[in-house]
């Protein structure tokens, strides 16, 4: 059998249902094997970084690797920024670029470049990959491909990059086809299982932290049976904004550098905290670690043995797939009973809304806008939120079903993550309506993809939160830059979206004052199957608040509390 036939009938049998891909020279045959078959489906994307955007949200919703293809040179290097927020978010995902013929590569010579647009990838690409390879000859082909799905989905999640050179697309491969299994975690230590609990049990104060692990684990359901059985609330990082409903008793709300007020003093009153699948890095805990875990127990399950004890020492360690963790310990679990304590956790809610963090804001509200918008979309599968300000009024805000999913760019923190990675997820999900909630700055960044949003009649719903300026580092110039607002304000601009969003031939709406909110999103819902852009105009002076004061500890937050010094991150 040709390769490339192949590799296709490969990444069928494996459940890849799409490849996301930008056509060019070096993947023509990978290409015209799955025209000619019809599986899987190609999605040809405007530019490569936003097929690499496309397969990270599709590996998220299914936990099969979600699959991006691109040709050497510029193709290839803009698969990068993509493939790294798969590395830093746990998403599994398989790359595969096509590289110029082995004869036309360098090799040892002392030359940049042999062959047209030969571009080592594999070297650029290590570092923000599980493994990157280049196939050397046709009998390594199917063993590499293999190897990248078990390792994408092997303890923690993460991308793999094949490359393979154009003549070995065309050579001969008898090997059979088989569905490739991951590599099992450890089971987790029914003594650590035990001490989790009984640490929990001893305190007054107890909380749970749940971080994107959650996700990487597909442990959900597994997750809220555990947490219903123990009765011990929850706080959530940005990559666990969908670990509970918006509704739910224990539901306390999101943790960290822009989170919920009463959910960080809530913390920071905590007597002993269960981490599972957090990294505890900087955003989760401020900068002031010492502040953060003193007069607390804490107990860390993750699948990665090196995000334990790093910034955070002193932690009970345990090691393991958290699915497995939460099964094992749910049928232990004795419901704790501190109404004292949720009361408290309560009381600060009610003291510190978020809809009253910006004060008396011109205009439009965002984080009451965002509980319209969640109202509004309760037959959406979920969001796809992007890169700024608007990002963390949506973790603040967003009144999540039981059933809805939120992603977003955490680790990497990409600008244009969110319309590539919708149009993932809706290919996931066979065609259920996704909402966009992107900023202005963000959403300009991979705009083309509107065209494949109109192309394939996606059921997508753009929100774009149209502040005029960048203003996440506009926020960041006012408290440490006076004020001066270069690139931000002063030498930016953006269009007109709803003309951009009729130019590609999607419905549109534009929204300026509270009053015509409720119109704009019954028109952006009147049918659920078509796209639809709704441009909300926002104060270019509204910030993201709260926000820990940098150099405190987290309980310290702006605008009530100062930062003493700058922000380093």
């Amino acid at each position: 059998m040709k390769a490339s036939d192949w590799t296709a009938d490969f990444l069928a049998a494996q459940g890849v249902t799409r490849v996301y891909e930008l056509v060019g020279g070096m993947i023509t045959h990978l290409i015209d094997s799955m025209h000619k078959r019809g599986a899987p489906s190609l999605i040809s994307v405007r530019h490569e970084q936003a097929a690499a955007f496309a397969a990270d949200a599709a590996g998220r919703v299914t936990g099969v690797p979600g699959v991006a293809m691109a040709t050497s040179g510029p193709g290839a290097v803009n698969l990068l920024t993509g493939m790294a927020s798969c590395h830093f978010d746990s998403s599994p995902a398989v790359f595969i670029t096509g590289q110029v013929n082995r004869h036309e590569q360098k090799g040892a010579r002392g030359v940049r470049q042999l062959g047209f647009q030969e571009t080592d990838i594999v070297a650029m690409a290590g570092p923000v990959c599980k493994a990157a390879w280049r196939v050397a000859s046709a009998e390594e082909l199917p063993v590499r491909l293999a190897d990248a799905f078990r390792l994408a989905l092997s303890g923690r999640p993460g991308p793999v990059l094949v490359d393979i050179p154009m003549d070995l697309q065309r050579a001969d491969v008898s090997v059979p086809i088989v569905k490739v299994a991951p590599e099992p975690l450890p089971a987790p230590d029914p003594k650590a299982v035990d001490e989790a609990l009984a640490v929990l049990g001893r305190a007054e104060r107890p909380l749970i932290l749940v971080g994107g692990g959650l996700r990487a684990a597909r442990a959900r359901a597994a997750f809220r049976a555990f947490v219903d059985a123990l009765g011990v609330p929850v706080v959530h990082s940005l990559m666990a904004v969908d670990a509970l409903p918006w509704g739910h008793p224990l539901r306390a709300g999101f943790l960290g550098s822009y989170g919920n007020r009463w959910v960080n003093a809530a913390m920071g009153r905590a007597d002993a905290v269960l981490v599972l699948g957090s990294r505890l890095d900087i955003r989760q805990t401020g900068a002031d670690v010492a502040a953060w875990k003193a007069g607390r127990t804490i107990v860390h399950v993750d699948a990665d043995p090196s995000e334990v004890n790093n910034r955070v020492t002193g932690c009970l360690p345990v090691f393991c797939d958290l699915g497995a963790f939460l099964a094992a310990a749910a049928p232990k679990a004795s419901r704790l009973e501190r109404p004292a304590w949720l009361a408290e956790i309560a009381e600060l809610r009610a003291r510190w809304p978020d809809t009253a963090e910006l004060g008396p804001v011109p205009g439009l509200n965002p984080n009451v806008f965002l509980h319209q918008l969640a109202a509004a979309s309760r037959k959406a599968a979920g969001y796809c939120v992007d890169v700024g300000q608007h990002q963390m009024w949506a973790a603040q805000s967003l009144e999540l079903g039981p059933d809805q999913e939120f992603h977003t760019s955490g680790g990497m923190g990409s600008m244009g993550f969110a319309l590539p990675a919708a149009i993932g997820a809706a290919g996931a999900t066979l065609g259920k309506p996704w909402v966009v909630v992107a900023g202005d700055g963000g959403f300009q960044v991979n705009i083309q993809e509107l065209q494949t949003v109109a192309h394939h009649r996606l059921p997508l719903k753009l929100v774009v939160l149209n502040n005029g300026c960048h203003g996440m580092v506009r926020q960041f110039q006012e408290s440490y830059f006076d004020k001066r607002y270069a690139s931000t304000l002063v030498g930016y601009s953006a269009p007109d979206f709803p003309a951009v969003a009729r130019a590609y031939g999607l419905a549109c709406a534009r929204v300026e004052r509270p009053e015509e909110v409720a119109p704009g999103l019954a028109a952006m819902w009147a049918d659920p199957k078509e796209p639809f852009l709704l441009e909300l105009r926002v104060d270019p002076r509204a910030n993201a608040y709260p926000k820990i004061a940098f150099g405190l500890p987290m309980t310290e937050m702006e605008p009530l509390a100062k930062p003493i010094e700058m922000e380093g991150t």
